[in-house]
């Protein structure tokens, strides 16, 4: 992914640059048809070695992006801070709220994170 990210920023990410992009040499098609399955292949992998709690890795970057805007560079560190501090939260929760059982940190994140995930998604489809 980070040999394509240069590419990527030519090809102005999906926006209407994508000409100054081919004339830089870009492949535009290509590069977002390898990053498309480079990237659903990660994200199977990671649901399916983690479970629900990797669930986390498709919501967070929608809210870090828009505390950080659309720029890579300060994108992914919050990403992965906001990640963090969310699951720190999340397995405290677990673990307290049904003293002394413990919930699995997968339903909690579930419980979350399905809700997030569809008003991501609703707004989505309205910016069209």
């Amino acid at each position: 992914m980070y040999t394509y990210a240069r590419r990527v920023r030519e090809s102005g990410g999906g926006n209407p640059e994508q000409d100054a992009a081919a004339t830089l040499g870009v492949h535009v098609a290509r590069t977002r048809l390898v990053l498309l399955c480079v990237t659903a292949l990660l994200t199977a992998v990671l649901v399916g070695s983690a479970g629900a709690i990797g669930f986390v890795g498709l919501v967070l970057p929608h809210a870090a992006r828009a505390l950080t805007g659309p720029g890579h560079t300060r994108l992914l560190p919050a990403s992965a801070l906001a990640g963090a501090v969310f699951l720190v939260w999340v397995d405290t929760l677990a673990r307290t709220l049904l003293d002394p059982q413990e919930v699995p940190v997968g339903v909690m994140t579930s419980l979350i994170g399905v809700p997030a995930f569809v008003l991501v998604l609703y707004r989505g489809r309205d910016t069209r």
